[in-house]
């Protein structure tokens, strides 16, 4: 599946398709809804990528005009084309106003209680009179704030004009004014930009100059206008709505999947050479590297060149309108010094902590990427604790003579005294336990940072690097918008302590495409908070897509939880193969978490060598690794009832679809709460072979379509305390 990017490359005036008698749409309006030529790209009207939206047959005609209104789009006989072609059953969507309120323009001013009134009745009824369908758009809103950030209407009353005539003609009506202008506030002055055409100078041939239309839209404009069209007519009851296409997800359209708005930079180039960078295995390039990152965010941005070489640095900030570049035969080496990071104030496992600064970090920053095919090394290896049961004996051996301490019993190394005294504390750096920067410098090494941090950032790019060796998790994504990570490499040790490849918390329109990763513990992970701090931020990470990615060892493939207190809903999983891992699909929580997860989708999932559970719902999490807790059958919590409140969990409305596993423990563990059960469940064309086929435990609404589970091992499936469960088998 070619997943929703807001690109249009071009687009035609006439979509034709092969069916014998179409279902025929056309589209009269002005430019925010017109066809655009290539050389006008960005500028996209919505109508373009608005055919997509539906199946094969249906054609859809665009005809909207730039600068038309009501009375120039009849007197230049574009309405008597569209006219002529009218026949019964065709549908008509008619959309004016911007070009109607310019009282200057005598060709194209329409009053609205009189002329703009008079003609949308008369759209209307031509298009009754030759058997059609007219629908009615109110205008697009424009994005325009006061200085205080409220949003300014400019549509006068000629919105409630349309939806006069709507009603008094019994015409559908779609209120993209309404919609438009909701989305629009809620971005508020910044983040509306990305609808419309915003872009700095020399990117694009057609906006040499830089443009600031707020007006016109943006590929991704034209793209979340359509959206909002479809969205209308699905509600509706017309028939039109039943040519909606289909996404690959059997429960969704085609729109209803995540739009994600990319990141543009502009084409200036900042080598880190230039500000005194030099390739070398003892130079720490910090400051240089730095100074290139900040000159570029204050010139406007561009690419920051990370050149073929070694590159030594501490830690680095990401600014606004950066790319970071790291190219082929780069190494950008973090340093292996806990001095070279300072403690600071961040997020950990879901709660306000102290911990060191991450190795790149950017917080608050719009538009920014780390691209490229080199790598980029956390020297982890300075951090991490390390358990004795993850290694060889001559592993082992190497390690402790290498420096460190063990812990009492002998069973985990620690890089320092410090490090070792804050595993014995109760919360070490969490700031609701009393911990600052300043009572922490000496247990520093324990607060190992995560090696990307990105806090509260939009519109931003991972594409091509390779992430590996970090401290604790590899990449996290906190409270970020429009994320596209797009064919990365990410590694870590299959020892690593908190060596997730990906956790992305409280994010939303998020693409996750064609990556590969191999770590010590979650592959890719989604989170949103823990427990109470966790509810109070309340931001799900929602409207996510995850294609087309490998996990070849870690504790889970795909994973929600267990911090998931703000709720996750909307994640889209396909074509993903998890080899090796611990778990495959995990789903993780327990009392107290409060959160809920739904509204999941999932489809085509290969699985070979599983060492715990191939499909895992448990909220019963005991923070432990999956296999020597639950794997092997040992530590089975104690059911009880308890009363369900604000800290209760839950899991629902989640479907699975066209699933094979070749060796797991068990196939399918679900175990739920006796107080908050969890329900609906829907697995379809599942083939998993294991030593237990499956074991629910509360549970309800719960349907296996053309389920098939090989149990080659001797414990027989179980079911427990379950309602409404439904098999069938292949």
């Amino acid at each position: 599946m070619k997943f929703r990017f807001a690109l249009i490359i071009s687009t035609c005036l006439f979509f034709s398709f092969t069916a014998k008698d179409p279902m025929r749409v056309f589209l009269i309006g002005d430019s925010t809804m017109a066809d655009k030529l290539p050389a006008d790209f960005p500028e996209t009207g919505w109508g373009m990528p608005f055919s997509k939206l539906f199946n094969e047959a249906v054609e859809v005609q665009n005809h909207a005009y730039n600068g038309r209104s009501t009375k120039s789009f009849r007197r230049e006989g574009r309405w008597a084309k569209v006219q002529a072609q009218l026949k019964k059953g065709d549908y008509v969507f008619i959309q004016f106003g911007h070009n109607d309120a310019k009282a200057s323009d005598t060709a194209r001013y329409a009053p609205s209680q009189t002329d703009f009134r008079e003609n949308l009745t008369r759209y209307v009824a031509e298009t009754r009179a030759k058997g059609g369908i007219p629908i009615l758009l109110t205008p697009t809103q424009r994005r325009k704030f006061d200085s205080t950030g409220v949003f300014i209407d400019q549509h006068a009353d000629y919105p409630n004009v349309v939806r006069e005539v709507a009603a008094k003609e019994k015409v559908l009506l779609i209120d993209i004014e309404k919609e438009s202008k909701k989305y629009i506030s809620s971005e508020g002055p910044e983040g509306a930009k990305k609808m419309f055409l915003h872009y700095p100078v020399g990117i694009f041939k057609k906006f040499m100059k830089g443009a600031a239309d707020d007006t016109h839209f943006s590929p991704f404009g034209a793209m979340k206008i359509s959206d909002m069209v479809a969205e209308a007519i699905l509600a509706s009851n017309e028939h039109l709505r039943s040519f909606l296409k289909k996404s690959i997800f059997p429960q969704k359209y085609e729109f209803e999947l995540p739009l994600v708005s990319t990141t543009v930079f502009k084409k200036d180039t900042f080598n880190i050479i230039s500000y005194g960078a030099i390739s070398s295995a003892n130079t720490l390039n910090t400051g240089a590297i730095q100074q290139a990152i900040d000159m570029a965010s204050k010139q406007g941005g561009g690419m920051v060149l990370v050149p073929s070489g070694f590159w030594l640095t501490g830690p680095i900030k990401l600014l606004s309108n950066v790319n970071l570049h790291i190219s082929s035969g780069a190494v950008l080496q973090f340093s292996n010094k806990p001095k070279d990071y300072p403690l600071i104030r961040t997020n950990w496992e879901g709660v306000d902590a102290i911990r060191a600064q991450s190795p790149i970090s950017a917080k608050g920053q719009r538009n920014i990427a780390i691209t490229g095919s080199g790598i980029i090394d956390g020297a982890g290896e300075a951090w991490r604790p390390v358990k004795k049961g993850k290694l060889t004996a001559g592993e082992w051996d190497k390690l402790i003579h290498t420096g460190g301490v063990l812990d009492s019993k002998k069973e985990t190394w620690y890089p320092t005294e410090g490090a070792l005294k804050a595993s014995t504390m109760d919360r070490p750096g969490v700031i609701a336990a009393g911990f600052n920067e300043a009572n922490t410098e000496e247990i520093k090494e324990f607060l190992r940072p995560n090696m990307i941090s990105l806090r509260e950032c939009e519109q931003v790019l991972l594409e091509g690097v390779t992430f590996q060796n970090s401290p604790a998790w590899n990449i996290h994504p906190l409270l970020c918008k429009h994320l596209t990570v797009e064919n990365i490499h990410v590694k870590n040790p299959w020892f690593a302590q908190n060596g997730d490849g990906i956790d992305i918390e409280s994010c939303e329109f998020v693409s996750v495409r064609n990556s590969k990763f191999d770590v010590g513990d979650d592959g890719i992970c989604l989170k949103s908070g823990k427990d109470a701090e966790g509810r109070k931020r309340a931001r799900p990470s929602a409207h996510i897509l995850i294609e087309n990615c490998i996990v070849f060892h870690g504790h889970g493939g795909v994973v929600v939880g267990s911090e998931m207190s703000g709720g996750v809903h909307d994640l889209f999983v396909n074509n993903c193969q998890f080899l090796d891992t611990d778990v495959g699909l995990r789903f993780k929580t327990m009392r107290g978490r409060g959160g809920v997860v739904e509204n999941v989708f999932i489809r085509d999932i290969s699985m070979k060598n599983i060492a715990g559970e191939a499909i895992l719902f448990d909220m019963y999490y005991q923070g432990k690794d999956p296999v020597s807790t639950f794997g092997n059958g040992s530590e089975t919590p104690k059911m009880e009832l308890v009363p369900v409140n604000e800290g209760t969990p839950q899991f629902k409305n989640i479907f699975i679809d066209n699933v094979v596993a070749k060796g797991a423990e068990t196939g399918l563990l679900i175990r739920g709460l006796p107080e908050m059960p969890i329900h609906h469940i829907e697995l379809n064309n599942i083939d998993i072979e294991s030593n237990q086929g499956y074991r629910v435990i509360e549970a309800q609404d719960i349907i296996l379509n053309q389920a098939t589970f090989k149990e080659i091992g001797p414990q027989k499936s179980e079911l427990f305390h379950v309602k409404r469960w439904k098999i069938s088998a292949n």
